[in-house]
Parts: structure tokens; C-alpha cells; sequence
């Protein structure tokens, strides 16, 4: 090299140091850029781990973080947070608006409510019932009579004459309006629907504006209802 180059032992010390430190630079510049790996937070690994110990079917399969879809929560649309707002009347304690958890129960409803009076018959409660946004759960309301079926003139057919007395439309549960004849759980919830979003019915005519309910229809349910 120094015969080559002619170049003078002081020169070619400081041409190695020079090569040497490009090395050690260059050497840290690819230790520093290598990949290393990433830890995921506690939450999404627990998440993961239940999706596949679960299935992609299965409940868990929604990371926390991700917002339900369309199909999730309850039935109907509830108010932000995943919640359902009923109305709970009667012999409770404290009566009146419930803010209630998507996918809460008649006896979730009650227990809101501070509980059902001493001496008050709930039997005609379905408290394993999964209750709907805007619905109203009456505690302590008569039940309605059993259907009468009549086989002589002017008689209804069994199975689908209602109730012997008018049921009050402003105080019956879904589950009285669906012994109405004609009458399903639908379009009972919608009967109570209507009643919470107009504070009531005030003449049994309102009956028309409900929707499912037509002149035919109407005409059957006059005789049996009441405000």
C-alpha cells in the first residue's frame, strides 16, 4: 500500500482509523434499524385469546375498542351508551323513568324500580322477560281475564274471543294486549309503543293511528278496549 500509493505512515494510520470508525457507524446504523417485536396491550391480547378459544362466532369474536355492528344490543335503538330507557308503574317503590343496560330483564326493571310493594301479586309478571327500549312494565295491574270461547250463536270461535271486561289501553302489558283476538306480541309492543311516545291514549279511536291496525282490525278490538 505505501509503495503503491506513496503515502507516508502517518497518512495511512489515519485513512485506517477513518475506515474503522465508518465501520463502527455503518454497524450502528443496521443494529439500530433492525425490527424488533411489538408487544399488544393486555385487552387485545385477552380478546384474542377468547376468539380463539371461542370461535369466530362466538360472542368474544368483538375486540374491545371496535363498535358493535348493526345486529348487536338490543332490539331496538335505546339511547347512546348501550342503554334502554322503561317506564316502570304501579305498586313499586319508586315509580317512574328507568335508565336501564341493553338486554335488561322485567326483574332487572323492578329492582331499578326499589322493589315491588309488600302484599303485591307479580305472578302474572314475566320477570325472565327481556325487555325493549320504551316499553312500560306495570306492576300490580289485574290480569287480564282468560279468552271465553263460544260455540253458540253470535259466539266467537275458540281461541279467539279477548278478554270478558274492556282492557285498559293506557295500563295493559304486552303480554294482556296479545290476548286480544288478532293481536300478536308485535304489534302489542307497538299498542305500547304508541301509548309511550304520546303520553296515553285519550279516546280508543287513537287505536287507528297505531300501525298494523286497520278499519277491519280496528273493529274487532273497539268492543274490548278502553283509554
Amino acid at each position: 500500500m505505501r509503495s503503491r500509493c506513496g503515502l507516508e505512515p502517518r497518512a495511512l494510520a489515519a485513512l485506517a482509523v477513518v475506515l474503522v470508525g465508518a465501520a463502527v457507524l455503518a454497524g450502528t446504523h443496521f443494529w439500530s434499524a433492525r425490527p424488533e417485536p411489538v408487544r399488544a396491550p393486555d385487552r387485545v391480547t385477552e380478546a384474542a385469546a377468547a376468539v380463539q378459544a371461542d370461535g369466530p362466532e362466538s360472542p368474544n369474536a368483538q375486540l374491545p375498542g371496535l363498535t358493535p355492528g348493526p345486529h348487536a344490543g338490543s332490539k331496538a335503538g335505546g339511547v347512546p351508551g348501550g342503554q334502554i330507557v322503561v317506564d316502570v308503574s304501579g305498586k313499586v317503590l319508586r315509580p317512574g323513568i328507568q335508565y336501564l343496560p341493553a338486554g335488561s330483564r322485567v326483574a332487572d326493571a323492578l329492582r331499578a324500580a326499589g322493589g315491588v310493594r309488600e302484599g303485591t301479586d307479580v305472578t302474572v309478571l314475566n320477570r325472565a322477560r327481556v325487555l325493549t327500549d320504551g316499553e312500560q312494565v306495570a306492576v300490580g295491574m289485574p290480569a287480564a281475564p282468560p279468552p271465553v270461547g263460544g260455540t253458540g250463536v253470535g259466539g266467537a270461535a275458540a281461541g279467539q274471543a279477548g278478554p270478558a271486561a274492556p282492557l285498559s289501553l293506557g295500563t295493559a302489558t304486552v303480554e294482556q294486549l296479545d290476548t286480544l283476538p288478532g293481536v300478536g306480541p308485535v304489534l302489542a309492543q307497538h299498542i305500547v309503543d304508541y301509548r309511550t311516545e304520546h303520553g296515553g291514549y285519550r279516546s280508543v279511536d287513537e287505536l287507528r293511528e297505531v300501525n298494523g291496525i286497520g278499519d277491519r282490525r280496528f273493529a274487532d278490538l273497539r268492543p274490548l278496549v278502553r283509554p
